[in-house]
């Protein structure tokens, strides 16, 4: 990998639009913010998530930013393609990372076209490291779901769960030449967060973050410090706006070369004035309703965005 530092935020994403979308079972094993309420039929289920999915590329690329959309194979099924930052990211250089799965229905979601379409934004694939052989030695480290990077600062953070190992974590950060910053996190019940994405998003200047989460208090004292010597302005959110997807957000450019933070609907409206307030001494806002995704698939804004540095 070039040794230059890749920025934070691009203006590229990646977004898969899904053939059918849907609660699923595998995941649901340890993803305690997928629910499956039985009001809507599967049917119903995809056509709502679809509608989602659909207005929310739409008010990105208003917004001035260029989301290549890659349309889920109808064969074989796969409920859970509308996240795929958890299987590939793309690196400055023309590296191409793919990760082991937890779900097996989840592996599925590795289809070259989805790869092949980062080209429509000048992303070409000089790289990859293929980490989904650990899946047979049941090893998992799922992409931009387990890992938080700080790319300038060549850090990676990463909550333990059983979808993210600490010794692929490390192995990964060797490859590519970066410092992991390890530890747990657990919600109001005492379940390990499942991924990082949830309680933390980093962004240029500052990073949300539910600490409430992290009871170590030597791992706390890490976080804060790495934040500290980074310049991060720390915005702490609770476990409840957590549970609504707060720290689920990613920071993306505009063809203006602009940032927005870019979060749900939801996420949106469970922040306090103040909070809206700090984050907008930062960066534009921009909000989208996603209740469908987040209810019945457990993830939301972030996990549908896979960015694409060229």
């Amino acid at each position: 990998m070039e040794n230059t530092a890749q920025p934070q935020t691009t203006p590229h994403l990646l977004m898969v639009r899904p053939a059918h979308f849907g609660y699923n079972e595998e995941t649901a094993a340890n993803n305690v913010f997928q629910k499956r309420d039985g009001q809507l039929s599967p049917e119903e289920v995809q056509q709502r998530a679809v509608a989602e999915f659909d207005a929310f590329v739409a008010r990105l690329r208003e917004a001035g930013v260029d989301v290549v959309v890659a349309q889920d194979s109808d064969q074989p099924i796969k409920p859970d393609a509308v996240f795929p930052n958890n299987w590939l990211t793309f690196h400055q250089g023309g590296l191409l990372i793919t990760y082991p799965m937890y779900a097996p229905s989840r592996r599925l979601e590795r289809r070259p076209e989805v790869v092949q379409a980062a080209a429509q934004a000048g992303f070409k694939p000089l790289r990859r490291l293929h980490l989904e052989d650990y899946e047979e030695s049941d090893l998992f480290l799922e992409g931009t779901g387990s890992i938080v990077f700080d790319h300038p600062n060549r850090l990676a953070y990463a909550c333990l769960s059983p979808r993210t190992d600490e010794g692929l974590l490390r192995h990964l950060c060797h490859s590519i030449q970066y410092e992991p910053v390890v530890f747990h996190a657990v919600d109001a019940e005492g379940h390990a967060v499942y991924h990082t994405n949830v309680m933390m998003a980093m962004g240029e200047t500052f990073v949300v973050i539910c600490l409430d989460t992290v009871r170590d208090p030597q791992e706390r004292a890490l976080l804060e410090e790495k934040f500290r010597v980074t310049g991060k302005e720390v915005v702490p959110i609770t476990l409840s706006q957590m549970q609504a997807f707060a720290g689920n957000m990613l920071q993306v450019r505009d063809n203006r070369d602009e940032t927005l933070l870019v979060m749900s609907e939801q996420a949106y409206r469970s922040l306090t004035p103040e909070q809206i307030q700090t984050l907008e001494k930062h960066t534009r806002l921009l909000y989208s309703p996603l209740y469908t995704i987040e209810t019945y698939g457990g993830g939301s804004a972030r996990c549908m965005m896979a960015e694409i540095f060229v």
